[in-house]
């Protein structure tokens, strides 16, 4: 301690230095040194591993099992949906389309702007003479309602007020009373199938208007206004 402290230690340095050198001569003791050196100079020798063996898998037999049913269906006949037809009150009935209405775009004149003013005003004349107790509204016939894609917009805040919420079958009603069913799709607001067939059966063109007339809620009166084309011809339906 005293040859330490003469060293210029302190004692915190000192205490340390002699646990070193006290460990030191504990490993000298057990002969840990040379423990270690033969350790390392032993030959190594590679253990033993496990053969690996193959496992055979077989082809699966798969093998049917009938459909599950629950116990309150168990018991009762199978049926078999394809022998089964949809009710005809739940199909639309599709407006019939003759051969003779599928051309009737070749034979018609254009239609000038004016034309198509006079025809949506009388539309509109006809509207205001209409008992107002059931909402109504003119629709004037573009390329896309009576050409090409067939499909009818209605005006946005007419079906926010009257329309259903939900997809379903409206009826047109032409002057004949004749019936037409068509797809009024909710979320689109318009009526896409069957609308077509009103249009081709009735000889809609582009120009004309329409005065669809909500005499149910899900029943439309229309009453068509024709337009003139350039060669004067013109029709009132």
């Amino acid at each position: 301690m005293a040859e330490v402290a003469k060293q210029g230690m302190s004692p915190y340095e000192a205490a340390r230095e002699r646990t070193v050198l006290e460990n030191k001569r504990k490993m000298e003791a057990l002969n840990l040194r040379h423990l270690s050196a033969a350790i390392k100079e032993a030959p190594k020798t590679p253990s033993p591993t496990k053969q690996k063996r193959r496992r055979i898998i077989e082809d699966a037999v798969v093998i049917p099992s009938p459909p599950r049913r629950s116990r309150r269906l168990a018991n009762l006949p199978e049926v078999k949906y394809a022998e089964i037809a949809p009710h005809s009150a739940d199909r639309m009935i599709r407006s019939p389309r003759k051969p003779t209405d599928l051309i009737y775009l070749a034979s018609r004149g254009s239609i000038s702007m004016k034309a198509r003013m006079e025809a949506a005003t009388k539309a509109e004349e006809l509207e205001s003479q209409l008992d107002p107790e059931f909402p109504s509204f003119v629709k004037a016939m573009l390329h896309s309602h009576v050409v090409r894609g067939f499909w009818l917009g209605l005006p946005s805040h007419f079906c926010d007020t009257y329309m259903p919420k939900q997809d379903c079958i409206v009826t047109l009603v032409d002057e004949k009373d004749e019936e037409f069913d068509t797809n009024y799709l909710a979320y689109k607001k318009g009526l896409s199938g069957g609308w077509a067939g009103f249009a081709i059966c009735h000889g809609m063109r582009d120009g004309d208007a329409a005065v669809f007339q909500l005499i149910k809620p899900t029943r439309f009166k229309v009453h068509i206004i024709r337009a003139a084309s350039d060669d004067g011809d013109e029709e009132d339906e």
